[in-house]
């Protein structure tokens, strides 16, 4: 393996279409806004050599492991990204990752731009007791398990003790894990699911699923396609409380600038009025749950460390500017019996040694992508050569497309700065880019993954996917996806 990975290393290093004095760019993170910025710095700086760098032996970040498997219209993007690996100026390297293999300060020095897109891999706390109780799971790892991402292959949520599931959040993430509970199985068979995860789901007792709203109906935080999915699924009984949507004043005026707000509104009262009073025998349930925020996780009696339950407080809403309304508690608590409870209240970014960061925005401080050191106070203090994009810079929000606005915004700053002659001139300064990357990993015995090895791993997949009559039968584990990147 290790002369293959040196075989391949001296290819790389002696096929290079591009001058010593070129603008050397890496990319940190293959996910959307990582390969938007690629392909945005390839067409806009001619000659420019461009890196993309990730931590997982396989590309595509959220695209692969964040888009549901009953949505693969949504990875067509995946083709798109594939044209820009395959650029004769850009590389792929998969399994190196940013702080163990490498450091930010290393990155810096061998080439002039970085942009780093790695996302958030991390999760928001809602810092309330019992938190760390057993069956309570992040959104994200649920998420990540579905898809058959190697870091939560043994996740194993315990979907046959309980016959309900509260998921805390209401945006598009937590309908997708409501819709992958209850959707019926035989749909998902055909899907690019873990297959693992299928079987988890043939022998699920999960029958009713709560989605809990700190607050209303007017400003619940999914989008109508996904909201529209997950009330088509057959078979299924949804309640939504009369009482809850009924509209003030203010969320009138809170829809009136909103066209989204106003169409989830329209199909949520819809379903509340359209759908039957009672679940006939049988029937999978889902729960509309508005104005209720969780105040602490309740322990089982019978099992000694497992969550039985969320103790929620009823809320109303203030306003706190035009077109602004939080939820605030009433005193009024209310227990709501469950076996799994899934935390779908947002993703948070990581750092790495040497990059500022705002904990508390959970992003790193910039100016149009430009990384801002924090600790001078001074805004427009830059750190020269350094840049964002994606979540790491606005948090995690908006759509795929979303990163491609946003990876405009950065590209745009790093032309302007070598314009300006704030980033030092290519020629005064030449840096050794690839070459110098491959030859520290080397003296690091790390073995960096090209895009030629994740095209093994997909071959792999589709040909084991085939066997079962679906897109892909995705490699779930470390070993086994180092393993077919080592094929011949």
């Amino acid at each position: 393996m290790m002369l293959q990975a040196r075989s391949w290393l001296s290819r790389a290093r002696s096929f290079s279409t591009v001058s010593n004095n070129s603008l050397r760019v890496c990319v940190v993170g293959s996910g959307p806004a990582g390969f938007y910025t690629a392909e945005k710095t390839l067409k806009t700086h001619q000659g420019a050599q461009v890196d993309i760098i990730d931590r997982l032996p396989t590309p595509f970040g959220l695209v692969r492991s964040g888009v549901a498997p009953d949505h693969p219209e949504t990875k067509i993007v995946i083709n798109q990204f594939s044209r820009v690996a395959q650029h004769e100026r850009c590389s792929f390297f998969g399994n190196v990752t940013l702080g163990s293999s490498i450091s930010l300060s290393d990155l810096r020095e061998l080439y002039h731009v970085v942009v780093l897109a790695y996302g958030s891999e991390s999760d928001r706390a809602l810092g309330i007791p019992g938190e760390d109780l057993m069956g309570i799971h992040s959104a994200r790892e649920f998420v990540w398990w579905y898809n058959g991402h190697p870091d939560c292959r043994n996740l194993d949520p315990d979907l046959k003790s309980t016959d309900t599931a509260v998921i805390l959040g209401q945006g598009n993430v937590a309908l997708d894990v409501a819709r992958i509970l209850l959707r019926p199985t035989s749909e998902l068979a055909t899907t690019d699911i873990a297959s693992h995860v299928l079987t988890a789901l043939e022998e699920s007792s999960i029958r009713k699923v709560y989605l809990v709203g700190r607050r209303g109906p007017v400003q619940a935080a999914c989008t109508t396609k996904e909201l529209r999915e997950v009330l088509g699924i057959k078979n299924l009984y949804v309640n939504i409380k009369e009482a809850d949507l009924v509209k003030t004043p203010a969320d009138e005026e809170e829809m009136k600038n909103n066209r989204i707000q106003r169409r989830v509104y329209e199909l949520l009262s819809k379903a509340a009025a359209s759908g039957s009073s009672q679940p006939s025998s049988g029937q999978r349930e889902l729960h509309f749950l508005f104005f209720r925020k969780p105040d602490s996780f309740l322990e089982s009696d019978e099992r000694s460390g497992l969550v039985s339950g969320v103790h929620v407080e009823k809320t109303v809403l203030k306003g706190v500017g035009p077109g602004k309304q939080i939820a605030v508690g009433t005193g009024e608590f209310e227990d709501l019996d469950c076996g799994m409870v899934l935390k779908s209240i947002g993703y948070k970014s990581v750092p790495v040694n040497g990059l500022p960061f705002d904990h508390n925005k959970g992003v790193v401080p910039n100016i149009r992508g430009r990384v801002v050191n924090d600790s001078s106070g001074d805004p427009t203090q830059v750190e020269t050569g350094l840049y964002v994009c994606g979540w790491l810079k606005r948090g995690p929000t908006g759509i795929i497309a979303t990163n491609l606005y946003c990876a405009e915004e950065t590209v745009a700053s790093i032309s302007e700065d070598l314009k300006r002659g704030v980033l030092k001139s290519t020629s005064s300064l030449p840096k050794s880019g690839r070459e110098g990357l491959l030859q520290l990993l080397e003296d690091r015995n790390v073995r960096p993954l090209p895009f030629s090895a994740w095209e093994k791993i997909d071959s792999e997949e589709k040909s084991l996917g085939s066997l079962r009559d679906k897109p892909r039968e995705k490699l779930t584990t470390w070993e086994d996806l180092l393993k077919a990147a080592a094929m011949k």
